[in-house]
């Protein structure tokens, strides 16, 4: 049970801060895309570009299993 919360933590952790990164670059961040999404449609897809696309569904996707990782390394240690 402390590996799953220990791995979670890292994920939460990961996650805020790379939505802290990419808000400064200027990507959308799935707290930007989702509400309009579900208010409009697939046509936001093509709205928000194709970098902002390849972060939301394939490199914050990557970054999420780097806190995986990173949680399950730590739990290793102890």
């Amino acid at each position: 049970m402390i590996r799953i919360y220990i791995i979670g933590v890292c994920i939460l952790m990961i996650a805020i801060i790379a939505n802290v990164i990419v808000g400064k670059v200027g990507l959308s961040t799935w707290y930007d895309f989702g509400p309009q999404f579900f208010k409009r449609g697939f046509v936001v897809v093509k709205e928000v570009g194709f970098f902002s696309t390849l972060w939301l569904f394939f490199l914050y996707p990557l970054v999420l299993a780097f806190g995986y990782i990173l949680g399950d390394f730590i739990y290793k240690l102890f």
